[in-house]
């Protein structure tokens, strides 16, 4: 039980810090309302799982024969958000010209695009790996309690971060407000990307 408490605060501290999940989350929000966010929170959820799932039924022992693999993995991930974060800080800091897209194609969106972006995030490998790494060899039901809080800590965070992203939203109808969200997400993308590489 006491693994379990310790576990479930060790995810909890990593899915409410800032991070790039959190802020597709806010943005999300902030664009469409709490029910707009739900597919955002969906797709990172079940890309955490699917993660997991990867991980424990094989990637682990791959990372273990092959360590410069999970540092590649990671480099990659810091890279795409990186580019990602600086995208979103050029548009922020932009003057947008008439028929110019806009800052929504510049983060992934959707369930499939947030459950695929999982395994580009460096922030969800660490957290991942850090958990199994404390889960005992006890067979695959032993993963089940761990399924469980990779379901509900991150459900119950992004939820926080949802409900910040609605309550932002009647400020980001401005464009000059929009915009200098946009370039301090872009800029707090960058940063955790730098902060995440290994």
């Amino acid at each position: 039980m006491d693994h379990l408490f310790t576990l479930a605060s060790l995810l909890g501290v990593a899915a409410i810090t800032p991070g790039p999940n959190n802020l597709v989350v806010l943005r999300a929000a902030g664009q469409a309302g709490m029910r707009g966010a739900l597919p955002a929170i969906a797709g990172v959820v079940l890309g955490g799982l699917l993660l997991l799932a990867v991980i424990a039924l094989g990637a682990g022992s791959l990372f273990a024969a092959y360590p410069s693999l999970q540092r590649w993995i990671a480099v990659m991930g810091a890279l795409y958000l990186a580019a990602l974060g600086i995208t979103l800080f050029m548009r922020g800091v932009t003057t947008p010209r008439a028929g110019s897209s806009t800052t929504e194609d510049a983060l992934p969106a959707g369930t499939v695009g947030l459950v695929g972006f999982q395994f580009l995030n460096p922030k969800s490998w660490v957290m991942v790996l850090t958990a199994l790494a404390t889960v005992p060899a006890v067979g695959l039901h032993g993963y089940l309690p761990l399924a469980g809080l990779f379901v509900l800590i991150p459900t119950l965070c992004l939820l926080l971060w949802a409900a910040l992203g609605a309550w932002l939203a009647r400020w980001l109808v401005r464009p000059t407000v929009r915009r200098a969200v946009d370039a301090a997400m872009g800029a707090l993308l960058v940063a955790c990307a730098v902060f995440l590489l290994p």
